[in-house]
């Protein structure tokens, strides 16, 4: 299933405003999401007050492989939410290296 994490749009007319949710990427602008991440307000005076988000769970999205869109990407830029990297293991490990290093 390839998720999106996207805008949806609550409010009424010419008051808009807009929840950050993840969706699967067939679902409708303003259907049903998987998950709410948090809120987008584009009338707020502030950025921290335009946009709140849990950005532990959107880490763990990201991790999972779910894809931004564009204007939630730049939020995440904003608020320095990156992509958990994950730790590669050490080839052979600190002992191998040594014993390959004293044999030579």
């Amino acid at each position: 299933m390839a998720t999106r994490i996207r805008l949806k749009r609550i409010g009424r007319t010419n008051r808009a405003s807009f929840r950050i949710c993840v969706f699967d990427g067939r679902t409708r602008r303003d259907g049903p999401p998987i998950e709410e991440l948090g809120s987008y307000d584009p009338r707020a005076k502030s950025f921290a007050e335009k946009v709140k988000l849990n950005a532990e769970r959107a880490t763990y999205w990201l991790g999972v492989g779910a894809q931004p869109s564009e204007t939630v990407n730049s939020f995440f830029r904003k608020l320095g939410v990156r992509k958990p990297v994950k730790a590669k293991p050490a080839a052979g490990g600190a002992a191998g290296g040594e014993t390959a290093a004293k044999g030579a």
